[in-house]
């Protein structure tokens, strides 16, 4: 018995070593093809020969040769009727936006939090403005928005600017309802998050503004109202 536990041992170490021996390969395979790529991880996935490669905050998919990369890709157990790749991308998101922190972001804080969102925002975006016009809707429902800018027509933009001033007033909650209403907001420049902002933004892919980000990392594109939205992250997303 003493033996045949000792093989059994043997033998799933072997088959670990393997599995090791698989993903660094696929990676070394990567690197060498890409080798300016940050490639943060190499798993395999839920389908034999096919593996999991994270760069850069994305997620990919690689022949076990190392040769086969699969871009935008989304891997959907049909039965379960579940996007595997959303899940696992979801997670990435969180931990960027933990990392970018709140202290760098304009929080609308609800009376009594149910749920959070993160949004990237366009002071100039039509959908941007009528989510915004309805803040205390989305606050009723227990929702608290967390704002990120993402002026589309890029930095230096007149739209990039009002994100800086409204950054850089006394009062940014204020700067912000005023800026949506197409209020005058000062011009100033200080130290401010917005470079870092579109950054991220451009990270998740963002193709258009308003991009919400539910608390647990999935994206929802585009203006969704409030009761919908409440009722979209009661189901869980």
């Amino acid at each position: 018995m003493k033996t045949l536990i000792k093989y059994t041992a043997l033998a799933f170490s072997a088959l670990a070593f393997s599995a090791y021996a698989n993903e660094d390969s696929v990676k070394k395979a990567l690197t060498s093809s890409m080798p300016t790529a940050k490639i943060q991880s190499v798993k395999p996935s839920e389908i034999k020969g096919l593996y999991e490669v994270m760069i850069e905050g994305k997620l990919f998919y690689a022949s076990e040769d190392g040769k086969y990369l699969l871009t935008e890709a989304h891997l959907i157990d049909i039965k379960a009727k579940k996007d595997l790749t959303e899940e696992k991308q979801a997670v990435e998101h969180k931990k960027d936006l933990d990392a970018m922190g709140e202290e760098n972001m304009i929080i609308f804080k609800a009376k009594i939090k149910k749920y959070e969102i993160s949004v990237f925002t366009d002071i100039d975006c039509g959908y941007c403005r009528k989510l915004h016009s309805e803040i205390d809707q989305y606050l009723a429902e227990g929702i608290t928005v967390r704002y990120l800018f993402f002026p589309r027509a890029g930095k230096g933009s007149e739209s990039y600017n009002k994100a800086v001033s409204v950054w850089c007033a006394a009062d940014r909650n204020a700067a912000l309802t005023a800026a949506k209403q197409n209020k005058p907001v000062e011009n100033k420049t200080c130290k401010n998050p917005v470079d870092a902002h579109m950054a991220l933004g451009e990270k998740f892919g963002a193709r258009g503004t308003p991009m919400i980000v539910t608390e647990k990392g999935t994206i929802l594109p585009g203006y969704v109202p409030a009761k919908q939205l409440a009722q979209a992250l009661a189901s869980g997303e």
